[in-house]
């Protein structure tokens, strides 16, 4: 049987080899006997977003989980992750289960387990539960009565979008952005989210939102290189003031501009924190990802806000949102949370924050940014994903450990941070980043400069003397 491990963000596996409904009841077994250890009368919430598979998983699950005599709050259709993550809370959960691979291929999918503070479960909880799963599936699942289980209010079917669209509608002035004059594009990317715009702004532009298990062959994830056709889309229709993209369970988020320039993550969290504490006047701390643009601690330093940095993974992120004062925290992933919400990424209500943002000042989302690089200056942040094999990842990291790269062709190493990855600074603008990732196997590259030029140069420099490691074998 599989061996099943929880990454940075849940477990993911090919559907049919790994991501099977016997390795999915080993994962529901194992949640439930933890579930039950904590409390005598527990509930978990289950969803899942618009992957193959996706309902039969989530079925699985709760058929599972009433084995402990769990009540199961299920989704009777496909939801975004933020809208599990904030129903563990509005229904007072002990744990929340999202089926999904989230901005994966379309051949992946996946669980994430979220906790009763509506975040990410931390390493510690995941690491029991991983204990917990059994060799083998060695129960009879056709045997659980479906009805049975329904009837004696096990299983109760929850409309979790329903309870998280009037979650938005209390906390943003809806009425006042539709009123604004403000045109909104919105890219689902096939994903869960299609619904939730079209129901909050009818008049908004909808790209993608219908129910494509394949992604038409492009992840639903909101980078640059797969939002193409909607920057374009946005840049034709030249009235387009914001345009808004989340990945496939909407948990993280990527903005465009009306020229159908991309705003990535690291300017969206530099807005929010020039938007709640420059504008709004909040305070809190700002806690972001060891791989986010340095320019966090210049703007939060002009706002006096204490920056905390952290390992890769929202997880880390979440842990410090639930105990202490958090203004915002993010990822260079696109994956972020603000004060006022849970203490989970949410690609959805970060967008609505930014159009909240534009709606109260009466700027547009260009003039925002300019508003922020007069305090930051210009930069340009890219992130470059190299196949490689895990022996090959393993002598890369090896030489960093040993600090064996001093320079990366014509960019010479002035120091070195070790965290989560090694980060190699040129000067006090451009820096480079190793680091491999902790689900795939795939060595990231990050890079940040002046110039897109310059990154470029940096991240193809940095690949060419690690090829070069590799071909020498130093």
């Amino acid at each position: 049987m599989a061996d099943i491990r929880f990454g940075t963000d849940g477990w993911r596996a090919v559907i049919a080899e790994s991501f099977t409904v016997d390795n999915v009841a080993r994962v529901a077994w194992a949640v439930a006997r933890y579930v039950s250890s904590k409390a005598s009368e527990s509930a978990v919430v289950v969803g899942y977003d618009t992957r193959f598979g996706g309902k039969m998983f989530a079925e699985t699950m709760a058929k599972v989980l009433t084995l402990k005599e769990i009540r199961v709050y299920l989704s009777p259709d496909f939801v975004t992750t933020p809208m599990v993550s904030y129903g563990v809370t509005a229904l007072k959960a002990q744990a929340g289960i999202m089926i999904t691979a989230s901005h994966n291929p379309a051949q992946y999918n996946g669980i994430k387990l979220k906790g009763p503070h509506g975040g990410p479960m931390d390493s510690q909880e995941t690491r029991i539960i991983e204990n917990l799963i059994p060799e083998a599936n060695e129960l009879s699942l056709e045997t659980i009565r479906w009805d049975n289980n329904l009837l004696k209010d096990k299983i109760v079917y929850t409309d979790l979008e329903q309870i998280y669209l009037e979650h938005v509608q209390r906390h943003f002035d809806i009425e006042k952005i539709q009123k604004s004059g403000y045109r909104l594009a919105f890219d689902a990317m096939y994903g869960a989210a299609q619904r939730i715009i079209p129901r909050l702004f009818p008049e908004a532009r909808i790209f993608h939102a219908e129910v494509n298990p394949s992604f038409y062959n492009i992840p639903p994830d909101p980078v640059r290189s797969y939002l193409m056709e909607f920057s374009e889309a946005v840049k034709k229709d030249g009235k387009t003031d914001l345009g808004i993209s989340v990945d496939g369970d909407a948990d993280k988020v990527a903005l465009i501009d009306r020229q159908g320039n991309y705003i990535d993550s690291h300017h969206i969290i530099l807005l929010l924190i020039h938007y709640l504490a420059g504008y709004r006047k909040w305070k809190g701390k700002v806690v972001v990802g060891f791989s986010t643009t340095l320019k966090v601690e210049e703007i939060a330093g002009k706002y006096n806000l204490e920056v905390v940095r952290v390992p890769v993974g929202f997880k880390e992120i979440s842990s410090i949102m639930k105990k202490e004062k958090v203004l915002a925290g993010g990822e260079e992933t696109g994956g972020m949370s603000v004060m006022s919400h849970i203490p989970d990424r949410d690609g959805l209500w970060v967008g609505l924050t930014i159009l909240q943002f534009m709606t109260e000042t009466g700027k547009g989302i260009r003039d925002l940014l300019n508003e922020v690089e007069e305090i930051t200056g210009n930069f340009v942040f890219e992130r470059a994903d190299f196949k490689m094999t895990q022996e090959e990842i393993q002598r890369v990291m090896k030489k960093c450990r040993n600090s064996g790269f001093i320079r990366f062709g014509d960019f010479t190493v002035s120091h070195e941070v070790e965290f989560d990855g090694f980060k190699y600074f040129f000067n006090e603008d451009e820096w480079l980043m190793i680091r491999p990732s902790g689900t795939e196997s795939i060595l990231r590259l990050y890079a940040e400069a002046v110039t897109r030029e310059r990154v470029e140069e940096i991240l193809k420099a940095g690949y060419d003397t690690i090829r070069k490691t590799l071909e020498e074998g130093t």
